[in-house]
């Protein structure tokens, strides 16, 4: 059964389409691209998964959950099913690392030995268990973008979501971010990763949805990717 799937889904805001008729599915531990220029739908497309959009027509499920029909208290179970990562880190600037890390951990009260211990080994996971005491501002962007993606995966997320997570990042610190990202699929982690940087992309090999004026106009293959 497909993570995720798309069917026929648009989204108009007042007086333009942000998305029209668009229908993928992607499968269990898939890591995939969606690109496009600005304002193709990348990051609408994004936000429909998370539930801060509805779709105007047409369908999302994840797994065998029809997200047309969460509402309520069901919002923030379904959330736990998908981590966000933002270009942007978002992080509490007067929390330590593990703090923000163990944030979406405290807030679904869980008890705080088992946060601990559960902060620990995402950030091992990430490279950054010796920074666990560090405040952002310590922190170089790379660094401060793990955080992100550690705050993001503490959940074990059926899905996760990043919105241009290199776009602040230099080439090098955005491949070694791409390369932890699909790091994540070997765990049984499904990587959604919208990008404008085609060249990155590329170098990833991955399947890529190309979005263009809100239409998805191609679906390409890692085949069809390779030098």
């Amino acid at each position: 059964m497909p993570v995720l799937r798309f069917d026929n889904v648009s989204k108009r805001y007042a007086g333009r389409d942000a998305l029209i008729e668009v229908s993928f599915s992607i499968e269990p531990a898939e890591m995939l691209f969606v690109t496009g220029h600005s304002g193709a739908g990348k990051s609408t497309l994004l936000r429909l998964i998370h539930l801060t959009e509805r779709p105007t027509r047409g369908t999302v499920l994840l797994a065998d959950r029809n997200l047309n029909k969460v509402s309520g208290r069901r919002i923030a179970m379904h959330r736990r099913d998908v981590g966000v990562v933002f270009q942007d880190h978002r992080l509490l600037a007067d929390r330590s690392v593990a703090d923000n890390v163990g944030l979406p951990l405290l807030l679904r009260g869980l008890a705080r030995g088992e946060i601990a211990k559960r902060v620990r080994v995402t950030l091992e996971k990430v490279g950054l268990a010796e920074r666990e005491r560090a405040l952002p501002h310590q922190l170089s962007a790379g660094e401060q973008q793990r955080v992100g993606i550690a705050r993001a995966i503490v959940g074990e997320p059926v899905l996760l979501v990043a919105d241009e997570p290199t776009g602040n990042l230099d080439p090098t610190l955005s491949g070694e971010i791409l390369s932890l990202l699909e790091s994540l699929t070997t765990r049984g982690t499904t990587v959604l990763v919208a990008s404008h940087d085609l060249a990155l992309v590329r170098r990833m090999r991955k399947r890529v949805l190309v979005l263009d004026h809100g239409r998805l106009v191609d679906d390409i293959a890692p085949s069809e990717l390779a030098a």
